[in-house]
């Protein structure tokens, strides 16, 4: 091994890069492959988000109706018959808070819940939540629970 035979590692170097803007003796100066004239050619140059070449753009194009107001609260909702259910597999006993929601896999965890009436509950429930229906806290009164608003 002498300094005419040193090789670099296989796989280390990239050639296939063109050196592009390096002068007219390289075959890539003038323009540097960017065309003439047109905003690509400039420096600085980057696309809108859904630029369409100067076509009205989709999302001008489509009307705009509606409101969306920035302060509603969305409750995840569970039945009666859903609680029930977790009571006879065994998942929660007596009281049921957002907590053990959580850990049955019912809500996630940074949600508000809302308790609907769908079904009926046979089971006596003390329930700590966001909101209740007023036939779901009926039901869950009727059978000798306590519904709690958080």
């Amino acid at each position: 091994m002498d300094l005419s035979n040193l090789r670099p590692a296989e796989g280390s170097t990239h050639q296939d890069k063109k050196r592009i803007g390096r002068g007219q003796g390289s075959g890539k100066g003038g323009t540097a492959t960017r065309g003439h004239k047109g905003a690509k050619s400039r420096s600085g140059y980057s696309k809108k988000i859904g630029f369409e070449g100067g076509q009205m753009p989709l999302q001008r194009r489509v009307p705009k109706f509606g409101f969306t107001n920035i302060n509603r609260k969305e409750y995840a909702g569970v039945n009666l018959d859903r609680l029930q259910q977790l009571v006879d597999d065994g998942k929660i006993t007596d009281t049921v808070t957002v907590e053990n929601l959580v850990a049955a896999g019912v809500v996630s965890k940074n949600d508000m819940v809302k308790i609907l009436g769908r079904g009926e509950l046979k089971s006596k429930l003390n329930v700590t939540v966001h909101k209740f229906t007023a036939t779901a806290k009926a039901a869950i009164e009727a059978a000798g629970g306590e519904a709690v608003t958080l």
